[in-house]
């Protein structure tokens, strides 16, 4: 039995507040129904316990509160014991709520049966259904109370990144649905999908999976030749592992191929691991796996393993080769909250010289240009004691893929204690030469492995490692002089140990007798000691020339910062031996046991050189075009115009050190002419060696422009023409030498399509106004390099990059990146960018026309859910490698 709990009486024929409330009560008997009072005044029934039947009910079908409401009305029918709910309804009852425009319960039946309100021909307020966490839209439902089933007609939900639509679907419970006449897609767009899969029968566990029998793809409303049996669309939301279907095509040197197939593990929550594998008819394959890791707060990584056996030619004949490369990489970034006096990090590349190159599975216009892989894993500690301490072990790689040389450094180690400052006052500043004396110490050691790509991961590439260690201990102070110079005074000991020296004789048993020199290395500690003294002068000084209040140019400030050195390195003879010279045996030969040692041998030169550095800065005030506009505008006229040169006072010859110039001259907004080179004030000799005898001295000018770079970077865009900046960061590294930009192209595997994406969610009224706007950005980079050393008065190297990107529409972008050698007359590298947006597809091709053995191609078309990532199409045209 029920008992209704209300705001105003029931059981009237009046309409009903718009709320109402219904709470079951159990072993309520039916026979005492006649002695429940209602009592207007309070609105609460009261029951009378003197009446009541002591035969224990039945247990009530409804095990929680129903809950109803509707803005119009909410009518109870006593006579056909329903109720009526009309306009925004809603009904909710234990985990389970329907809104809809109209609603009725039925106590009859125990049901409650929605839909929606057609006015006028229009079709609104349909029904939204609602348990934990499946949402359903359908025209019209019918919901069991007591079973907790329904019906559901046109329903229309979606989960992850499925949405589907059944014509009817059948709730059994909470954990399954069954449905006829469905339509799968992953548009937003469920009644006007791109495209769909249909099927006539499906069953849906929520959260877990849709399993369907025979299955079509239909696109634009038009069936596919071809059907599945069945299907089966994850709905889980975690991770879990599972097969990666492969692509396949067909290679003119290769053969047919089945590319990026393999298996995902979903290990945990913190790792997976990818194993993919490509596979030609000639032999050659590549394998790879990749795993990423993270824990929340504390770090996150990834890191991969490939390897390709490449086969060229047919076995038998001439042309035929094969060959293996393989590229590691990992990548470590440690949360800098996680611990901050302790830090380890990892970025690794390392691999085969040719690897960029000669890959099979990458479109590798920019990589192949890439001459130098590097590597770094290190970890650091601070100690947070007076003085602090801090320490580093770090492990280096770099390879020339040109030359195949590697450089590692295995490991590094480096500490310091922070700055000790045994004067300073215990309150106040730090005043005068003598407060700011301070000293430190530091500590280097390295193990330097120098190998090539034949010997690398074998035990031939230790044989020739180079141990060392240096200690240095730097004490410093600084203090003004004469107020407005600024000067300094420092000298530095270093003592460094070594594990290995040279002894070098002559030996006359050599060389059938005709005598050799002998190089023996001895194992074993040694070590020297050194140390330098150095002092340094500078000050600004600032000059203004006024031109007067309202002129075009009212004044021009030049800021200029001289500053003198001075450092004198005694000789360390001591450290020098010397052996007979076999072609003047009157005559020794000076070496030092330690020139082949980690950092070299001490110089036995003394040295002590005065350098002089001079920086300009001019900037102008001038009026503002703004007749607005209160005070003048500022602007450079030439920034950081440098020059630094060095007199060596021990030295016998050429004393003067080259002098070396920057700077830079802004042009317009955002573009910059950076300039520097080396002007020699020395003449050359008839073979083009350096004489002791100036320039002007010998018939020529004042200097020699030995060397000289010039180049300018400049990137604008339609958002410069509507006042609005982009972002500093991208601006600055491009200025700084960067390439955050495709001016080179750009470099993709093709396994890894989100360079491709469109960003899809630019939907809705923008669209209708794109007419007027195209985006559109150009980016530009000149270089020229020249060279005079030795009269050659060459240009050594001038070339212009271009690269540039158009939005025709929203969903439409083309870019190209190409350029010119003006030294060897020809175009370099050019690629051409096509991307279209298909709102559940995307659609890319890019093609590298022009480009030396780089000449390619690829396009592609697929879904762009990764739940159906599977489903595309791509070919590709790789790079010629035999030429």
């Amino acid at each position: 039995m029920l008992v209704l709990l209300c705001h105003s009486p029931i059981y009237s024929q009046d309409l009903p507040t718009k709320k109402e409330t219904i709470i079951p009560l159990k072993n309520v008997d039916t026979i005492a129904t006649r002695n429940v009072l209602v009592k207007p005044e309070l609105n609460q029934i009261e029951l009378d316990t003197v009446k009541i039947d002591s035969v224990k009910s039945e247990d009530e079908f409804l095990t929680g509160i129903i809950d109803y409401y509707g803005d119009d009305y909410v009518y109870l029918d006593k006579k056909e014991n329903k109720v009526y709910m009309y306009n925004n309804a809603y009904i909710t009852y234990e985990d389970m709520r329907i809104e809809s425009g109209y609603i009725i319960l039925d106590y009859n039946k125990n049901e409650i049966y929605a839909k929606g309100i057609d006015s006028a021909g229009i079709y609104s307020q349909t029904p939204i259904f609602t348990q934990t966490n499946t949402k359903v839209i359908p025209d019209s439902i019918r919901f069991n109370m007591d079973t907790k089933k329904a019906l559901i007609y046109n329903s229309r939900s979606g989960q992850d990144e499925i949405n589907y639509k059944a014509e009817v679907a059948k709730k059994v419970n909470d954990s399954v649905y069954y449905l006829q006449n469905i339509k799968f897609t992953t548009a937003k767009d469920i009644d006007n999908p791109e495209y769909y899969f249909y099927t006539r029968k499906a069953k849906v566990v929520p959260d877990k999976k849709i399993v369907t029998g025979f299955t079509n793809m239909y696109i634009a409303d038009v069936p596919l030749p071809l059907g599945l049996p069945f299907a089966f669309f994850p709905l889980t939301k975690n991770r879990t592992s599972g097969f990666i279907i492969p692509s396949f095509g067909d290679n003119r040197n290769r053969g047919f191929f089945l590319q990026n197939g393999g298996y995902y593990f979903a290990l945990s929550d913190y790792v997976d691991l990818t194993v993919l594998g490509d596979y030609y008819t000639n032999g050659s394959y590549a394998l790879r796996a990749e795993s990423s890791y993270a824990l929340r707060y504390k770090f996150k990584g990834n890191v991969s393993f490939r390897y390709e056996k490449l086969i060229n030619g047919d076995r038998g004949f001439d042309d035929f080769n094969e060959s293996a490369i393989y590229n590691i990489r990992w990548s470590h970034n440690q949360d800098a909250k996680s611990n901050p006096s302790s830090r380890f990090s990892a970025s690794v590349n390392l691999g085969s010289s040719q690897y960029f190159n000669e890959s099979i599975n990458q479109t590798n216009n920019a990589s192949s240009l890439v001459n130098t892989l590097s590597s770094s894993i290190s970890y650091s500690k601070t100690f947070e004691t007076v003085p602090q301490i801090n320490f580093s072990i770090a492990g280096t790689h770099s390879q020339n893929t040109n030359t195949e040389e590697i450089n590692m450094s295995l490991p590094n180690l480096n500490a310091s204690v922070a700055r000790i400052f045994p004067f300073e006052p215990k309150v106040g500043t730090k005043k005068g030469i003598i407060e700011n004396i301070n000293f430190q110490y530091n500590l280097t050691a390295e193990n330097r492995i120098k190998t090539n790509d034949t010997e690398f991961f074998t035990s031939k590439m230790f044989e020739d490692a180079k141990i060392g260690t240096r200690h240095s201990i730097p004490i410093s102070t600084n203090f003004k002089v004469l107020k407005y110079i600024s000067s300094s005074l420092s000298t530095t000991y270093q003592e460094t140990w070594v594990f290995d020296t040279v002894k070098k004789e002559y030996d006359p048993s050599l060389n059938n007798n005709e005598g050799g020199v002998v190089n023996d290395t001895i194992r074993g500690f040694d070590s020297y000691r050194t140390y330098n003294f150095s002092a340094n002068l500078g000050t600004t000084m600032y000059g203004m020339f006024n031109f007067g209040r309202g002129k075009k140019i009212e004044a021009i400030r030049h800021v200029f910062r001289p500053s003198v050195s001075y450092n004198i390195n005694p000789s360390y003879e001591q450290y020098y031996d010397s052996y007979q010279n076999p072609n003047a045996l009157d005559e020794n030969i000076e070496y030092s046991p330690f020139e082949q040692s980690l950092y070299g041998a001490p110089s036995k030169v003394r040295s002590s050189n005065v350098g002089i550095t001079l920086s300009n800065t001019f900037e102008a005030k001038v009026r503002d075009q703004d007749t607005t506009a209160v005070k003048p505008k500022k602007i450079m006229l030439l920034n950081n115009l440098n020059f630094n040169t060095a007199y060596n006072i021990l030295g016998d010859s050429l004393n003067w050190n080259p002098i070396r110039f920057s700077g830079s001259i802004p042009i317009i907004k955002k573009l910059d002419l950076n300039f520097n080179g080396i002007l020699d004030p020395y003449a050359l000799d008839n073979n083009n060696q350096r004489i002791d005898e100036f320039n002007i001295n010998n018939g020529g000018s004042l200097f020699r422009l030995t060397n000289g770079n010039i180049s300018f970077n400049y990137n604008f865009s339609s958002a410069d023409f509507k006042g609005k900046e982009k972002d500093d960061f991208e601006t600055e590294t491009f200025k700084n030498g960067g390439r955050p930009d495709d001016l080179f192209g750009n470099s993709t595997p093709i396994n890894d399509r989100s360079k491709f994406d469109v960003d899809s969610d630019n939907t809705g009224s923008d669209y209708n106004w794109y007419n007027y706007s195209i985006p559109w950005d150009l980016r530009l980079a000149y270089t020229m390099t020249y060279q005079n050393t030795a009269r050659q008065n060459e240009i050594t190297s001038q070339s212009i990059m271009i690269s540039s990107n158009i939005e025709f529409s929203p969903k439409w972008k083309v870019g190209v990146s190409s350029g010119y050698d003006f030294k060897n007359n020809g175009i370099t590298l050019t690629q051409l960018r096509f991307q279209r947006d298909l709102e559940s597809w995307r659609l890319s091709f890019n093609w590298t026309p022009i480009g030396s053995i780089n000449t390619s191609w690829y396009m592609f078309i697929g879904i762009k859910s990764s739940l159906l990532s599977d489903i595309k199409y791509e070919k590709r045209r790789e790079p010629d490698k035999r030429l």
